[in-house]
């Protein structure tokens, strides 16, 4: 791929998460339910990702995927733009337990990477904490789901996904338990069984712990990379869409972060930043620096709404914004040695759901890990 097309298709992926994609053909989506809700997951040009594709401001895209000679493409207008690849429905979604309990109930494939809801309850949701973003409940009130995994359970489907449909790491998550711990011992269980059974990496996701020692205890089950997910740095944006979250405070996620880099290493720790929910971008910029400094991957990605959500109705942020966000925190990462090629496991390997990863192989980046498969974009920084 030349250095022209890389940079074009780096700039039709951005595009993309911030004006969705209509699909007129086949597709395998994602709605409700937390992670990359409202989903369309495919590679384009080689390069994975996911985007909106079913919130109704997607019905103004003048983007579309379409079947055509070559397989599917995305098209504007008549004009075929890049090629497009759709990831096809997991073989293991075809199996179920001794029990009867369809295994795309307990993990859903994300690309390449198997991801759980270990508890798919929240403390926080149906009450005044809700965060405006989450969808957790979503998917359960839905009949998607279960509302909570076991060990045993992700363990046998972690080793079919891995063996029929070739997962390279598991991703397990958590609503926010009304304990000391916060649900981080139980998915750290998880996490111990899928690793033992599949020997799969695995990033587990959970709120600060009241006890830092906590984190420790995580690792040695096993845990190789922690999501600890503050959303926003903005502490007024914050009180308004995640008031629960608000309540810990910023600090909070900062010394618990410290300690996570302590336990874990640098780069191994990661939080999202969801950016178009009105945050400061001088407090959202500046913010991702500190955190950098301490060893802490900040994945930044536009608001997704998912319909159905208190925000289900807003739009994501425009391309332009998102970027310019991206161009001044993906070069401070590259002078601090953070790169998703480091990254073991986890979102911030991923990287589908962001557009930080066309910069990851730009100028003063590191180079893609051996065998990695994937095609980085660069995109020229300025």
């Amino acid at each position: 791929m030349s250095q022209m097309s890389r940079s074009v298709t780096a700039d039709l992926i951005a595009e993309l998460q911030s004006a969705g994609l209509r699909v007129e053909a086949e597709l395998e989506t994602r709605q409700g339910g937390a992670g990359p809700s409202d989903a369309g997951m495919l590679w384009i040009d080689g390069v994975p990702t996911t985007v909106p594709t079913s919130a109704a401001y997607v019905a103004q895209s003048p983007y579309a995927l379409r079947a055509d000679d070559d397989g599917f493409g995305i098209y504007r207008g008549a004009t075929r733009l890049a090629e497009a690849r759709p990831a096809p429905q997991p073989n293991f979604y075809k199996m179920q337990t001794a029990a009867g309990v369809p295994y795309w109930k307990i993990a859903l494939m994300h690309l390449d990477s198997l991801a759980s809801t270990v508890l798919q309850t929240c403390a926080y949701w149906g009450n005044s904490d809700q965060c405006q973003f989450c969808g957790i409940g979503l998917s359960l009130a839905g009949g998607r789901t279960i509302a909570k995994k076991t060990p045993e359970m992700l363990a046998e489907v972690a080793v079919a996904a891995k063996e029929l449909d070739g997962a390279v790491d598991a991703t397990l998550t958590t609503g926010s338990t009304a304990t000391p711990d916060r649900g981080a011992l139980y998915v750290g269980r998880c996490a111990q069984a899928v690793k033992d059974a599949a020997g799969l990496p695995v990033q587990v996701q959970f709120e600060p712990p009241s006890d830092l020692d906590v984190l420790s205890q995580v690792r040695d089950l096993g845990v190789d990379s922690v999501g600890i997910h503050v959303e926003t740095f903005d502490p007024q944006v914050l009180a308004r869409v995640a008031p629960g979250k608000a309540r810990w405070g910023i600090e909070a996620y900062f010394a618990a972060w410290e300690r996570a880099v302590e336990v874990f290493g640098p780069g191994q720790v990661s939080t999202y930043v969801i950016l178009g929910l009105g945050e400061d971008p001088a407090i959202t910029v500046e913010s991702c620096k500190r955190a950098v400094e301490i060893g802490v991957y900040p994945f930044i990605v536009p608001l997704r709404p998912v319909p159905g959500t208190i925000l289900g109705e807003s739009v994501p942020p425009p391309r332009d914004y998102v970027e310019n966000i991206y161009r001044q925190v993906v070069p401070h990462m590259h002078q601090h040695g953070l790169s998703a090629a480091t990254v073991r496991a986890g979102c911030a390997r991923c990287q589908a759901c962001s557009g930080m990863a066309v910069l990851e192989q730009g100028p003063g980046g590191p180079p893609a890990p051996p065998g990695d498969g994937r095609r980085m974009l660069p995109l020229q920084v300025a």
